[in-house]
């Protein structure tokens, strides 16, 4: 077994604290990697503290990683030590269903394998990337262009992919109106892809005081949702709202922005059921939807998008002894817009 070390709550009680552990031996088909940089994910929390479903304890979070290669298996062709490499919210799936054979690895209908609070098809608990070194079967793993700043392209492994993977399904472009609403994490994602694929880009959000900065990544237009005449004015005008929010909100008054046809992406997830009333949906033929992360391929296909365009996620670099002040941070919204922990740190 292959000694690592990380961070990891022992329960949803208490607070990620140093913990060590092992390690798979790398196999024939697996990519061992060095950890550098862990992108900060707001199921992070979620996930230590119960809030969605039991969890696998002890549970080392993190599934935006991105490090180099050390080590591969006989067998491994796409990848050599000393790549820059990546791992996002899967390491593996059966490969073999529908869904897999359709790169849609993330719907796998056996059930993908999570990066962290999972356990892999061996009955293994999988423990993730708040730690110095992952191995993760080749197929997982992603390609990493030297173009980008590491840390900052960590986030693209969740924050990412969350938000290209259904403007790409809906292809939202050019002649679309996208609000984006939230602007954290994943919001802030959503409007950089929205601008680049040409689709005129809105944010909506309940703090006036984001508008400066909405506008800085590239939003055309900002709207205060606290603010009945803002909200009025836009009633009936999107074609999509790419809805971000892991809070509960009022889904009514959201589907009322959108046009005849209109469709509300849901990337965020509440701790709570939605509520909305039928006729929300009824008048308008307006549809709610949901979207998980990306494949394989297309987790690829963004980063290279990204490389081409240079979109990297805007972050916050921390030390990993700061991981539950950067927690209370986060809740508050007190990041612009992403915590990366550089697990030199560690």
């Amino acid at each position: 077994m292959i000694q690592a070390k990380g961070y990891a709550a022992q329960d949803a009680e208490t607070d990620l604290a140093a913990w060590n552990f092992e390690r798979r031996e790398v196999g024939p088909h697996d990519v061992q990697l060095e950890i550098l940089y862990c992108g900060v994910c707001h199921s992070d929390l979620h996930q230590i503290k119960n809030d969605w479903f039991p969890g696998v304890f002890p549970m080392v979070p993190g599934h935006e990683i991105v490090g180099r290669v050390i080590k591969v298996g006989d067998h491994v062709k796409k990848f050599k030590k000393d790549d820059l490499a990546g791992v996002g919210c899967m390491v593996d799936s059966c490969q073999t269903c529908e869904n897999c054979q359709e790169g849609l690895e993330q719907y796998c209908l056996e059930g993908s394998t999570q990066t962290y609070n999972n356990k892999g098809r061996d009955g293994v608990p999988t423990y993730g990337g708040y730690s110095n070194n992952i191995v993760v079967r080749e197929e997982f793993v992603l390609h990493i262009s030297d173009k980008l700043p590491l840390a900052a392209t960590a986030p693209l492994l969740c924050a990412g992919i969350t938000t290209y993977s259904p403007l790409r399904h809906w292809k939202v472009g050019k002649g679309h109106k996208l609000a984006v609403l939230g602007l954290g994490g994943l919001g802030h994602m959503g409007v950089k892809f929205g601008v680049a694929f040409g689709a005129e880009v809105t944010v909506l959000s309940t703090s006036a005081s984001k508008e400066e900065a909405a506008k800085a990544l590239g939003a055309h237009h900002f709207v205060v949702t606290s603010d009945s005449a803002q909200v009025d004015a836009v009633r009936g005008s999107f074609d999509f709202i790419l809805d971000t929010v892991s809070a509960e909100h009022d889904m009514d008054m959201y589907l009322s922005l959108l046009r005849t046809s209109g469709t509300q992406i849901c990337v965020g997830v509440p701790s709570q059921p939605y509520a909305i009333q039928p006729f929300s949906l009824l008048g308008g033929r307006k549809s709610i939807a949901g979207s998980g992360i990306g494949g394989i391929a297309e987790t690829q296909e963004m980063l290279d998008f990204c490389a081409e365009h240079n979109i990297v996620s805007d972050i916050e670099v921390i030390d990993i002894k700061d991981i539950t002040a950067s927690y209370a941070r986060m809740l508050k919204g007190d990041v612009r817009y992403r915590f990366v922990i550089d697990m030199a740190t560690l």
